[in-house]
């Protein structure tokens, strides 16, 4: 069906993500649940992974969640007129104290530099502010807590390096965090990620900051619950029959080992669906596996179709793409993947 945007017509994009909606909130309750009494936010930063930032911040808010984190001042301009709590991970510039910054978003302080533009030009208002115990990424030094005397800090925070794994140095943070507990007016402190909301009740704190897993992300075994929120589709360009014995794509990397019906999709590299997925993707159409031929090109992909005998242009396909798996098949991180979709794709919310 053709969009009317002013006097512009524009038609349906040949690619589509199908994002459940239902499966968002379902995480997101998942992960505030296992945080133990913590209030569970909500990281929204690169438009929601790449989904839509107002619309996860719609339905999570309607869902309870009430603490949102985006990376920059742009991000939280981009939803502020929802009336959530936001705080800008990336803290201030000087350019973003010279520009507009919604009442409902303060930053994250991240450094002495900060400190001070806050104290010279925030006329008092809350912030929040990031301390760094061991990621050696963004916040101050334990050492330097006592510089955070003259802020209304609203959440104290710190980032897990190594949360998705079993190792030392999770402790060790989560102790350093610990012991800043009274030295601040923080209202609040805040240490656990996705996967660190997966390390137990006492990485939880006060508020816990989840992100890739509301999307579909597991890390850690405890996020065995965690529900595929993104399916990725596309529509046939052509269907073509290939002999024995020739090649498809580029490179040739692919040889016809019979007579077959290759179908090609309206999807490549450049909408994030990369080569490495070439001779290994999955596509599917009423649950029967479909798969990925030759080499993934920039805007072009061929499947095997010979066990769809009445499938044709304009017919759509589903791409398996459950963010684990997708993961291990590609050696791409689940953030790359998700985040990679590109902005040719439709979101359809169900």
């Amino acid at each position: 069906m053709a969009r009317h945007r002013g006097a512009m017509v524009t038609s349906p994009s040949p690619l589509r993500l199908r994002l459940n909606g239902g499966a968002l909130v379902a995480n997101w309750k998942l992960l505030a649940g296992m945080g133990r009494g913590a209030a569970c936010g909500a990281a929204v930063k690169a438009d929601g992974y790449g989904l839509g930032a107002r619309e996860v911040v719609a339905r999570l808010a309607a869902a309870g969640c009430r603490d949102f984190f985006v990376a920059s001042w742009a991000e939280a301009r981009a939803i502020a007129d929802l009336g959530v709590s936001i705080s800008v991970l990336h803290g201030v510039r000087k350019e973003d104290m010279a520009g507009e910054r919604p009442p409902n978003a303060r930053p994250v302080l991240n450094s002495q530099t900060q400190i001070r533009l806050w104290l010279a030009g925030g006329n008092g208002a809350p912030c929040d502010a990031m301390v760094d115990t061991g990621m050696n990424r963004l916040g101050i030094a334990l050492a330097d807590v006592g510089s955070l005397g003259g802020l209304a800090i609203d959440t104290l925070m710190s980032h897990l390096a190594c949360a998705d794994e079993d190792v030392p140095l999770n402790a060790r943070q989560r102790d350093a965090f610990a012991g800043l507990r009274g030295r601040t007016n923080a209202r609040r402190m805040s240490l656990a990620n996705s996967g660190g909301i997966g390390l137990g009740a006492d990485y939880a704190f006060d508020l816990t900051r989840p992100g890739i897993s509301i999307y579909g992300g597991r890390q850690r075994a405890e996020h065995e619950g965690i529900a595929q929120v993104v399916t990725p589709e596309a529509q046939i360009v052509q269907r073509r029959g290939v002999p024995a014995g020739e090649i498809v794509g580029y490179n040739a990397s692919f040889t016809a080992p019979r007579d077959m019906e290759v179908a090609v999709l309206n999807l490549g590299y450049a909408d994030g669906y990369l080569r490495c997925f070439s001779g290994k993707g999955i596509a599917r159409v009423d649950g029967i596996a479909l798969p990925v031929i030759g080499r993934v090109s920039m805007d072009l992909v061929a499947i095997d179709v010979d066990a769809m005998p009445g499938l044709g242009e304009g017919d759509w396909v589903s791409l398996d793409y459950a963010l684990p798996d997708t993961s291990a098949l590609s050696g791409l991180s689940q953030y790359e993947l998700i985040t990679g979709l590109g902005p040719r794709f439709d979101r359809v919310w169900e």
